[in-house]
């Protein structure tokens, strides 16, 4: 089991600079695969304003507050007792170290947070641990380490305050701010 846990990050992270591209090759990303079976993955692609090497979409800063565009899309769900990025959620990671990369002087903050089930040190070591693999998988996507700090909120801030497991697992996640929303 301490194997398991081991290597499915180191596998992630794999998978995740293997289906990186470098910036400003093409200017293009590929469409990527949603192999998780689940029916939503909470990011509709359809409706979204494409990333560039250039800055998002010609819009730039105001991208980060349009709904239409990916970018303002800020949390990565996890499973529960897990901080393996889950597969719906690389292209909004990827949109994101995008948006970094051309956007050198920006810095963001990566907050980890857990469901209110475990100890508070449980949580606070699991919410750092989902923190870390979301910068981790940025900095293999080129950003960088200076642009980055994560940081663990463990049960503190939950976005949902019912004890049932829809509630549950969207307290589960990652959350990315930007500088001035910190």
């Amino acid at each position: 089991m301490k194997l398991v846990r081991f290597t499915l990050p180191l596998i992630a992270a794999s998978v995740l600079a293997a289906c990186s591209s470098a910036p400003g090759l093409d200017g293009q990303g590929a469409a990527v695969e949603d192999r998780s079976g689940a029916a939503s993955s909470g990011v509709d692609s359809s409706r979204v304003t494409t990333v560039t090497a250039d800055g998002v979409g010609g819009a730039g800063i105001a991208a980060l507050k349009d709904p239409k565009n990916i970018l303002s899309k800020r949390s990565v769900l996890f499973d529960y007792d897990s901080y393996v990025i889950k597969d719906q959620y690389r292209p909004l990671v990827e949109a994101h170290a995008k948006f970094l990369v051309a956007n050198p002087t920006m810095k963001m903050l990566i907050q980890g947070n857990t469901d209110e089930r475990g100890s508070r040190e449980y949580n606070l070591a699991l919410g750092q641990k989902r923190a870390d693999a979301v910068k981790k998988a940025l900095g293999l996507l080129g950003v960088a380490e200076g642009q980055l700090e994560s940081v663990s909120l463990g049960e503190e801030k939950p976005s949902c305050n019912d004890a049932t497991e829809a509630c549950w697992a969207a307290n589960r996640r990652g959350d990315m701010l930007y500088s001035g929303e910190f």
